[in-house]
């Protein structure tokens, strides 16, 4: 059912615009249709509409979302995991999104990241500022043998 106010090609213009400004994943599109106040039968039409014509796509949405997490946000392989998980996306492509992240890129970066917090937070003592780091990287989602790998590399260059 369509909310008789908005014709169903105005509704799928819009989401066409609302596909084309940012990858979407489905769960995005499904609310942004009840949003709009489209239910049943359309939705399914709206949403086979996008897929055809290329504006929805899962795998380009989960590929995208992991390269831009993990490069602006810094965000662990566990915090990507979960939010993908949250969004429905399938574990085909998370599997083949998380590929997207090399294993060099990843420790790298766990690495300039427990750098810059360990240095923030330089002048307090040794166990607040473990915990300092720990906390900041656990809350991005990075590993736990990967954290403890960064804080034990760091304290030691410490001495």
């Amino acid at each position: 059912m369509v909310n008789p106010g908005i014709p169903l090609l105005e509704v799928q213009k819009k989401l066409e615009h609302y596909c084309a400004y940012q990858e979407r994943c489905h769960q995005e599109v499904y609310q942004k249709l009840k949003d709009l106040g489209v239910f049943g039968i359309p939705v399914d039409n709206v949403i086979s509409h996008l897929i055809e014509q290329n504006y929805l796509n899962e795998t380009r949405f989960a590929k995208q979302f992991v390269r831009g997490k993990f490069r602006v946000k810094k965000w662990g392989k566990k915090r990507l995991l979960r939010e993908l998980k949250q969004r429905n996306i399938s574990d085909w492509n998370i599997t083949n999104a998380m590929k997207e992240i090399s294993d060099q890129a990843y420790r790298k970066c766990g690495q300039a990241l427990a750098d810059k917090f360990w240095k923030t937070h330089r002048n307090r003592p040794l166990a607040e500022q473990k915990k300092k780091v720990w906390n900041a990287m656990q809350y991005r989602g990075w590993e736990t043998e990967l954290i403890m790998e960064n804080i034990l590399r760091l304290e030691h260059q410490k001495e």
